[in-house]
């Protein structure tokens, strides 16, 4: 196990109006360019869940708490995101932060066996 410190994930289970859900995977492939140039941004993954067709998590990592709450929702590019997917929720999402405690190893992905 590897104990890790730093950087922040940013969770936001969003509820897509059903039968939009082509429509936001378009928007969000274009909103994926604004989010990932914002300063502290780090890498992010849109997962879609199998259970619920209209239902997404949204994983995003910062550096900090503030490159998210201040930076980039303070930001131009932010309006230029809502333009381009919060008419899609229903509900209006809520976002979480969460620092790692443990990991299996230092890329998540490095713990799949084949």
């Amino acid at each position: 196990m590897t104990i890790v410190t730093g950087t922040v994930l940013e969770h936001a289970m969003l509820e897509v109006r059903p039968g939009q859900e082509q429509a936001f995977e378009a928007a969000f492939a274009k909103a994926q360019n604004i989010i990932s140039a914002m300063k502290g941004y780090l890498s992010h993954r849109l997962e879609h869940c199998i259970e619920h067709p209209n239902r997404y998590l949204l994983l995003v990592e910062w550096t900090d708490l503030e490159s998210h709450t201040v930076g980039f929702r303070g930001s131009k590019e932010y309006q230029d995101w809502k333009a381009l997917l919060h008419h899609f929720y229903d509900p209006f999402p809520t976002v979480l932060h969460f620092r790692t405690v443990y990991t299996s190893a230092e890329d998540p992905h490095d713990a799949i066996d084949d």
